[in-house]
């Protein structure tokens, strides 16, 4: 099965038979075939499949930031193969919201500068009533003036998030956001991206390879070969687990371990 559509309400984010393809003649790579996906406005949607699935180029076809070889990516109603580049930047800029593993922060900025750096990059005003608010939810207002290299690797993630919704994106795009951190903080930045649908009302799609982090979602999707494999609604760990293991991407110890972690529930 290589195609999937889902979801009864608005669609923040749609995938229509999209393919990729690196390389030519006997180099040529297909990373997605002929993907098929959409995401509803306001829910949270994890991503998952073994390594080589086709996870990252999805992400990067979803968000915008590569160009399909064919089929189409619409974001709401803007069908992205109608922009050009200056289109695409704006779209990006002023409707997607991004947060890395890597957290992408600028050293020589404080928290707060670099917060609202994706409003000033867009030639909009930061209200600070709005950015202080931001910065509350994810709290962190007392750590205004701080640098990225005085803060703890979760205090740095927040950061990345208030960022990524300072914007009040329709759609926050997540790669492994909690691969850099223990679980206690993990789990604080879960929290946070979880509030960010149910208080804010963003739809989040976040790429991951981790069960727990994928039982924080409303929905697990599976990828494998570039194509849709299965889904779960209501995910628990020891159930992504166990999809994940058919799925040869995960062993018996990692199933159990994540089973552990987990309790067995969300």
């Amino acid at each position: 099965m290589q195609t999937q559509e889902i979801g009864q309400g608005t669609a923040a984010v749609r995938l229509v038979a999209v393919e990729k393809i690196y390389g030519t003649g006997d180099n040529e790579v297909a990373a997605l075939k002929r993907l098929s996906m959409t995401f509803d406005a306001g829910t949270f949607t994890a991503v998952m499949g073994p390594s080589g699935s086709g996870k990252s180029t999805f992400l990067h076809c979803a968000a915008g930031l590569v160009r399909p070889t064919r089929g189409s990516v619409l974001v709401g109603d803007t069908d992205l193969a109608d922009l050009d580049e200056a289109g695409l930047t704006r779209l990006r800029r002023d409707r997607i919201g991004f947060v890395f593993q890597a957290y992408n922060l600028l050293p020589a900025l404080t928290v707060l500068q670099n917060v609202v750096l994706p409003l000033r990059l867009a030639g909009r005003r930061a209200s600070r009533s709005q950015v202080l608010a931001v910065l509350d939810r994810v709290g962190l207002a007392d750590r205004l003036d701080h640098l990225p290299g005085q803060l703890s690797g979760g205090q740095q993630q927040r950061v990345a998030i208030a960022r990524a919704l300072v914007t009040r994106p329709a759609v926050v795009f997540a790669d492994e956001p909690t691969g850099a951190l223990d679980t206690r903080t993990a789990a604080a930045v879960l929290g946070l991206l979880r509030e960010s649908v149910t208080a804010g009302g963003q739809t989040l799609v976040m790429v991951t390879h981790d069960p727990v982090a994928a039982s924080h979602a409303d929905r697990v999707v599976f990828l494998a070969d570039g194509g849709f494999v299965g889904e779960l609604y209501r995910p628990t760990a020891e159930a992504v687990a166990a999809r994940m293991t058919r799925l040869g991407a995960w062993d018996d110890e990692n199933l159990t371990s994540s089973a552990v972690r987990s309790g067995g529930g969300r």
